[in-house]
Formats: C-alpha cells, structure tokens, sequence
C-alpha cells in the first residue's frame, strides 16, 4: 500500500471528535502564529498563514481568535514564542513515525515525547532516522458531492497536481509542494470548494500490523494526538479496518 497514511484516513474519519476535545483550535493557533511570524500577517502573500486561516475557517474558529492569533505572531499583540521541532522514531512492530511540534519548552515536550513512544512499546530516535521513509505531498479533499471526477482531473490535474484518489465521500488531490498553492489557486478559480487543503508527510511503503501490536499502535497514536505540542503525525503502519473499528479510536 504505497503511499497510503493510515493515520491520515483515520484522522479524517475521527475528526469530529477532536474538534469536540477542543484541541484542534490550540493548534490552529499556533500554526496561525508561527506562520505570520515567519512570513508576515499578509496571507496573500504568505501561502502558509492562507493554508492555516482556511483551515481554522473550516473549523469554524471565530474570527476574533484567528486575527488575535496572527496579531501575535507579528507582534502587534504579546504572545508565547513556539518553536518548531520535529521528532522522529518508532512504534510497534518497527512502523515509522514522524512527528510535527510546536513548543514554548523544547526540553519539556522531548522527554514527554519520549515517555509516550517507550509507554506504548516504541522508541525515540536520532533526527533523521525515519524521515527518508516519508515524502512531502500536498493534499487537498473536495467533498465528492460538490465536483466530479472527470471535472477535477480537468482543471486539477493542469494546475499541477500529480494524483486524484477517492476516500468514502472525499476526494484527495495530491500534488507535490511546488505545485500545491496553483493546485488551490485552480480550484478557487473553478469555484470549487475544498474542505482541507495540507502539506503531509506521506510514506513511500506500509508496514502491516496486527494483533497486540496493532492495539499498541492505536493506542500510542491517540496518546501522540492527545499532546498539546504535536501538530501533525505520520506513520507507514498498515492495520486491518475490522481492528480499527472495534478498537474505536
């Protein structure tokens, strides 16, 4: 299953719930502030403050929240300095993972990172380690009820994107990062609208898992994503559906 992120689909499927544990927000806003921090609070000319205020937009995020949040990445307003760190290791059964934080205490989240991957029966490991495991890709999911498929590869697949995918009810564009804004430039153009549109790490190869090793992995990712400091998380592990659901992550 090359090029498939477990994680990712299921995240897609469990995404009400996290918006109900509310932290999706909390990261929302610091992607907003690290963002115009790094490129200034104009999100036309800053594709990734645009890519985050979308998706605070479609999280239904009050406006008042995403101007503040930007204010402080520029200054206007004080705020927390966050750092971005990645984190690289292992679960069970030897599946990759790589991790995205944004923290205030580099030396705090590491060890707790730490804790979680070992608790779960993983390991932590050196910059570097996994990463070759993983490319970068743009991914964008247009609810397959506001396009077709053959409309989408029409005017996708011109602007640059490389595949088109349908997951349930959602298509996936993918592209690579150079073409990823002209891809969203394409579809706004089109008047197509797009509920998510990220940059990911997807895994060139899946490594299957099951039994109690599958149950470890569950389990560690939802303790990963439970992390106030995690923003994204990708894993090459391959688990049956039948455990997932009657896991119930």
């Amino acid at each position: 299953m090359s090029g498939h992120s477990k994680w990712s689909t299921i995240k897609r499927k469990k995404g009400a719930k996290d918006a109900e544990r509310g932290r999706i927000f909390t990261r929302l806003i610091k992607e907003i502030t690290v963002a115009a921090r790094h490129g200034g609070g104009d999100e036309t000319a800053n594709p990734r403050l645009r890519t985050a205020i979308q998706a605070a937009r479609t999280a239904n995020m009050p406006l008042k929240n995403i101007e503040n949040a930007v204010k402080k990445g520029t200054g206007e307003l004080p705020g927390v300095t966050y750092d971005e760190v990645t984190y690289e290791g292992y679960g069970p059964g030897g599946v990759a993972i790589y991790l995205e934080a944004l923290t205030d205490n580099k030396n705090r989240t590491v060890a707790e990172i730490r804790h979680l991957l070992t608790r779960y029966g993983g390991s932590l490991g050196e910059n570097g380690s996994v990463a070759w495991m993983f490319h970068r890709k743009g991914v964008i999911s247009i609810p397959a009820e506001k396009t077709t498929e053959d409309d989408l590869m029409m005017i996708a697949l011109d602007a640059g994107a490389d595949d088109i995918e349908q997951e349930d009810d959602m298509f996936l564009l993918k592209s690579n990062v150079a073409s990823f804004e002209a891809v969203k430039e394409a579809l706004e153009k089109n008047g197509i609208a797009y509920k998510s549109a990220e940059l990911t790490m997807e895994p060139k190869t899946s490594i299957a898992v099951e039994g109690k090793q599958a149950e470890q992995i569950l389990r560690l990712m939802d303790a990963l994503e439970e992390h106030d400091d995690i923003q994204s998380i990708y894993s090459n592990f391959d688990i049956d559906d039948s455990v997932i659901e009657a896991f119930d992550v």
